[in-house]
């Protein structure tokens, strides 16, 4: 069986302005590329504009799409209000948000600084809440209903985890905000919903977190009862489908797309419970080493 295959084929998302945060790589560029062909209008957006606009060139040829590129650091509230606005300027309108962008450190909790927590909390949580509340204030004073926000969280965020408590915590955050307001701005015709995604490989972000050859070491393939990590298709068809009209009636809810993972043994990153100290000093080296080449 393929599991790279599209789900929709027919311009189900024709009509829908979608901005989506973190969109210049991995899941999110995925799902940029599919709603782009699906006959969706897209803004992504991040700080780094260069990405985007790598990003933007490429998917355009590959799809014909229309998509737009907005730098924006999610963690400030004005620029998330100047990213709505340079969208609906383009676009006229923006009828979803997909709340993607993230931040990770795998560290023992007692390594992290301060500031590093903070990083994760406000990539996460606060940008998460930027974003939300400023689509959703436009949303409520300009009276458009059939508006979404689809939220990227992880299993995590209800189960907890060790070695990435600072993502746990914040993603915990954006699970509990998509929950609550699922149920307060469903009156302005506003859905709120989520996807935990399990293991999806993406080069950049897994290099980053498992630098050196730790992906082998630590296959994730063995924590998954399907004994195999998930296709980037496999995510962009569920998020398109709850992003599209066919789920108009799905609403607080929080879909997890992990082949069975979290089940089969809570805390996606426990089994780093067995690396030695001076495991955790090379790989901290080694993080260290690959931040500043990505500088």
């Amino acid at each position: 069986m393929e599991f790279n295959k599209p789900m929709f084929k027919n311009n189900e998302l024709k009509n829908k302005v979608i901005v989506v945060t973190g969109g210049g790589s991995g899941l999110g560029k995925s799902m940029t590329r599919y709603f782009l062909q699906l006959g969706a209008k897209v803004a992504i957006t991040s700080r780094d504009i260069e990405k985007l606009d790598k990003t933007a060139s490429e998917l355009k040829t590959e799809t014909g799409g229309d998509i737009l590129t907005v730098r924006c650091d999610v963690r400030n509230y004005t620029e998330v209000e100047e990213m709505l606005n340079s969208t609906i300027s383009e676009f006229g309108k923006v009828d979803v948000l997909l709340n993607n962008a993230a931040g990770n450190f795998i560290s023992p909790t007692e390594r992290l600084s301060s500031n590093a927590f903070d990083t994760v909390i406000d990539i996460v949580l606060k940008g998460s809440k930027n974003c939300t509340l400023a689509f959703g204030k436009h949303w409520i004073d300009k009276k458009q209903d059939q508006t979404v926000v689809l939220n990227i969280i992880t299993t995590y965020a209800w189960t907890g985890s060790g070695y990435v408590v600072p993502s746990a915590m914040a993603k915990a955050g954006v699970l509990a905000m998509t929950r609550s307001l699922a149920d307060e701005w469903a009156k302005y015709g506003i859905r709120m919903n989520a996807i935990a995604p399990g293991p999806f490989p993406t080069k950049g972000a897994w290099d980053r977190l498992l630098p050196g050859d730790l992906k082998e070491r630590f296959d994730f393939s063995k924590k998954v009862p399907l004994r195999r990590v998930g296709e980037h298709q496999e995510l962009a068809n569920l998020a398109a489908f709850l992003i599209s009209d066919f789920s108009a009636y799905i609403n607080g809810e929080v879909i997890t797309i992990d082949g069975g993972e979290w089940l089969q043994g809570a805390g996606q990153f426990n089994m780093l419970q067995q690396l030695p100290k001076e495991m955790w000093d090379m790989l901290e080296m080694m993080i260290r080493k690959n931040k500043k080449g990505h500088q």
